[in-house]
């Protein structure tokens, strides 16, 4: 026996989608089961303390959104610090900032005006659209050269590309990049967006408070698929954020992922590499960035620091997937299983990066989620989730 207490609601994964739902749910009376089979709540954005350094286990996690409601959402949790990303990419030992910017061009070419620095990519796109003829891009590479030109490629996007996707650019679709964030100024905030930051203790405790409810209940190294035929039979409303073609037991064959390893060292040192991340997008170094944490916060503990490196890997029933493959093949495998997944919309709904197999960003998944509860439970368009 699984529902012991006549729930109303099972939630599979207790990741930002899962929680949300299950907080909102309780505050409106009813009974929810949260299963997790990490041995945490929080999922890919869980957080730990060690040497006074806010770690984030699964990558780098900053919370940007233009999103009013969102951010009002989630500062009910914690206090946020307003960190703002400004990525560092290292080529061969050549320092830039990232998002292309003036600060950019000025490194790659030594320009000194939005003037000059246009006209330096202009040069070079036509160089590229004059190798293409009048055709359209057929690869990454092509689309990407036609878009900002063969210097910044070379050195900040054909590499890092490469390894994120483990695949050639020139084996990639073109429609994967639609645009390059360019701007002509000297700014370098990897966001654009209004409201931008990181919780002063780490996102952790905010999946503590949502799931702190008299109504959840929490159970944390439990497989859904351990007894899921189980699940189906005494649970009426399933949320699920798990992988969508793993639920319907690869019946269609396996969508593609990418899958990522994480290193973290200690360094004896007050401050290893002077920013939060940097990213390493030449193609023989393994990893595709380094964080080092103390950075995000300011906090850890005299002489001591901690880093994280981050390796892309390919997937495989073995592994965790962190990022579908939004190409053309997979989506249209992913169509075939979302029509499985219709059948059952009055029992299961899908949900999440891995449920409805997309990328979201942090405040997308909480969108969506406040979304999933408005409908479920039939909110007026202007209710407040915020207290």
């Amino acid at each position: 026996m699984l529902n012991t207490k006549k729930y109303d609601y099972l939630v599979v994964g207790a990741g930002p989608y899962g929680a949300i739902f299950a907080h909102e749910a309780a505050k409106l009376g009813k009974r929810v089961l949260v299963i997790e089979k990490r041995d945490h709540v929080g999922g890919n954005m869980h957080t730990h303390v060690e040497h006074g350094v806010t770690v984030h286990d699964y990558g780098a996690h900053i919370f940007h959104t233009d999103n009013t409601e969102i951010w009002q959402y989630i500062q009910q949790f914690a206090e946020f610090n307003g960190f703002q990303n400004q990525v560092m990419a290292n080529y061969k030992g050549e320092l830039y900032n990232l998002p292309f910017n003036m600060n950019t061009f000025y490194e790659m070419w030594g320009t000194k005006t939005p003037a000059e620095a246009q006209a330096k990519i202009e040069v070079q796109k036509q160089e590229a659209l004059g190798q293409l003829g009048n055709r359209t891009p057929r690869n990454l590479e092509e689309q990407a050269i036609s878009l900002i030109g063969t210097d910044i490629y070379q050195k900040l996007v054909k590499g890092y590309t490469e390894k994120q996707w483990g695949r050639k650019a020139t084996e990639l679709p073109a429609f994967i990049i639609k645009r390059l964030p360019v701007r002509f100024v000297y700014n370098n905030n990897y966001f654009n967006h209004r409201y931008q930051g990181i919780p002063i203790g780490g996102y952790t405790q905010i999946f503590d408070q949502l799931l702190d409810h008299p109504l959840i209940d929490v159970q944390v190294g439990t497989d859904f698929f351990s007894q899921r035929d189980a699940y189906l039979a005494e649970f009426d409303k399933i949320v699920y954020t798990g992988m969508i073609d793993q639920f319907f037991d690869y019946q269609y064959g396996e969508l593609a992922y990418r899958s990522l390893k994480f290193e973290k060292e200690i360094m004896d040192v007050d401050n290893y590499q002077g920013n939060a991340v940097i990213n390493y997008t030449d193609a023989d170094t393994p990893y595709t960035r380094v964080m080092e944490w103390k950075h995000f916060d300011g906090a850890s503990d005299d002489g001591v620091s901690v880093v994280t490196r981050e390796y892309p890997q390919a997937w495989n029933r073995e592994k965790e997937a962190y990022y579908p493959v939004n190409d053309e093949q997979n989506m249209a495998l992913y169509k075939q299983y979302a029509r499985l997944a219709q059948d059952l919309s009055g029992q299961v709904v899908f949900g999440g990066r891995l449920g409805q197999y997309r990328y979201y960003d942090m405040d997308q998944v909480f969108h969506a989620a406040l979304n999933l509860v408005r409908q479920e439970f039939k909110l007026p368009a202007d209710y407040h989730f915020s207290e």
